[in-house]
C-alpha cells in the first residue's frame, strides 16, 4: 500500500537532511506496501529530543482517516517498560525493596511454594504463567481495578522454580501494577500519569479503554485467511494495564524514551541496571532486563520492547550509547517492524 496522508513533526527538515526524509519515506512506503500495513505513524529522538515524526496511510480504512505522527495505538507490551519505570521509582525512593516477596506489597496474592520477588517479576525469571488460552488473549470483560484481574492466574503453580528459568509473562507485570499501587499508596494510573507521564512530556498515554472517547484513535485490523484486511477482534484490555494495556502515540513514546536514558524518570545508574540483561541463578543471561528487552541488532546494543494485541504492532527503540530512539507504530496485527526499525535507524544514524 503506497505511504499517504504524510504529517511531518513541525522541526522535521531542520533536524534531519531532506535526503534522508526522503529516504526513510520510501523505506516505510515499502515495507508498508510489502505488508499491506494500513497505517503507520514514526517518530524519532536524537540527543534526548524528538527531532521527527510522521504518519503514513490510514488510521481507520472504513472513514478514510490518515495516519498522523499523533495518531493514538494501543501499546501492547510496550507498557511493560512504562511499569517497569514506575517500580524503579519507587525503589529509588525507598518504598519499594526488589528483592522483598510480592506479597510485601500485594498481600492479596496467595504465596507460592517459592518467594516471588519484584526483581525477579521485572526479568521474566518468576515463574508466573503468561496467557494459558486464547479465551484469556480475547478477553471482553471489563475491570475496575488492578486486583481483580490478579485472580485470572493467582491459583496457578509456579511454572518453574524462580531465578532458574526465563519465561515470558504478561501476568508478572500486573502483579508489579498492584505493587506499585501497595507500595506507593496510589492508583496505578493516578501513579503514571503524576510519576512518569507529566515529567516526560507525554500527553496522550493512558490506559486503553473501549468505551472512552480517545481523540486520534487508530482503528485496529487484522489479516484474514484469504490475506484481506478486516476489522480486528474485540478485546478490553483492561485485564492487563500493566502488563499490554496502554495507548499512547509514537511521538510520546520517543518522549518516554528520551526521558528514561536522560535521567529524566530515574537515575542513570537505575538506567544502566535496567538496560542490562538479567541472568538466572546459575549466571545464564536472559533477553530481558528490567522492563526492557536487550538484545545485539545490526552489531548494537539495542535496548527495545514490542507490542502485539489485537489491531496493533508496535515497537520501541533504543540506542543508549547514541542517544537514539524511535518508536513505530501500526494498526495492523502481525507486522514485522524490526527491518524497517533496522533501515532507519541506519538513515538516522550514518
Amino acid at each position: 500500500m503506497a505511504a499517504a496522508a504524510l504529517l511531518l513533526c513541525p522541526l522535521s527538515a531542520q533536524q534531519l537532511g531532506r535526503e534522508q526524509i526522503r529516504e526513510i519515506e520510501k523505506a516505510v512506503a515499502e515495507e508498508m506496501a510489502k505488508q499491506q500495513a494500513p497505517g503507520l505513524s514514526v517518530a524519532v529522538g536524537r540527543n534526548h529530543r524528538l527531532i521527527w515524526s510522521a504518519g503514513f496511510g490510514l488510521a481507520d480504512m472504513e472513514n478514510s482517516v490518515p495516519a498522523r505522527a499523533t495518531t493514538v495505538y494501543r501499546l501492547g507490551s510496550i507498557s511493560k517498560p512504562i511499569t517497569a519505570v514506575a517500580v524503579m521509582q519507587l525503589a529509588e525512593g525507598g518504598k519499594l525493596d526488589l528483592d522483598a516477596p510480592i506479597q510485601k506489597y500485594v498481600p492479596s496474592f496467595p504465596e507460592k511454594a517459592w518467594p516471588v520477588t519484584v526483581r525477579l517479576l521485572l526479568s521474566h525469571l518468576s515463574g508466573i504463567r503468561h496467557y494459558s488460552n486464547q479465551v484469556e488473549v480475547d478477553s471482553t470483560r471489563r475491570y475496575t481495578d488492578l486486583t481483580e484481574p490478579l485472580k485470572i492466574f493467582a491459583d496457578a503453580p509456579l511454572l518453574f522454580e524462580p531465578g532458574t528459568k526465563y519465561s515470558y509473562t504478561t501476568y508478572g507485570y500486573n502483579l508489579l501494577g498492584a505493587a506499585v499501587e501497595g507500595a506507593s499508596g496510589m492508583r496505578f494510573t493516578g501513579y503514571l500519569r503524576e510519576r512518569v507521564f507529566a515529567p516526560a512530556g507525554m500527553k496522550t498515554a493512558r490506559a486503553d479503554s473501549v468505551n472512552d472517547i480517545i481523540p486520534q484513535r487508530a482503528r485496529g485490523y487484522r489479516r484474514a485467511p484469504s490475506g484481506a484486511i478486516e476489522n480486528c477482534n474485540l478485546a478490553d484490555t483492561s485485564n492487563k494495564i500493566p502488563g499490554g494495556g496502554m495507548v499512547s502515540n509514537p511521538e510520546d513514546l520517543v518522549r518516554f524514551a528520551n526521558a528514561v536514558m536522560s535521567g529524566q524518570l530515574v537515575k542513570f545508574e537505575t538506567r544502566d541496571e535496567m538496560f542490562t540483561r538479567a541472568k538466572t541463578r546459575d549466571g545464564e543471561p536472559v533477553p530481558y532486563g528490567l522492563g526492557w528487552q536487550i538484545q545485539e541488532t545490526a552489531g548494537q546494543k539495542w535496548v527495545s520492547h514490542g507490542g502485539a494485541q489485537q489491531g496493533i504492532s508496535t515497537l520501541l527503540v533504543t540506542l543508549p550509547g547514541e542517544a537514539f530512539s524511535l518508536a513505530l507504530m501500526c494498526n495492523l496485527e502481525l507486522i514485522q517492524l524490526l527491518p524497517l526499525a533496522v533501515r532507519i535507524t541506519e538513515l538516522v544514524l550514518r
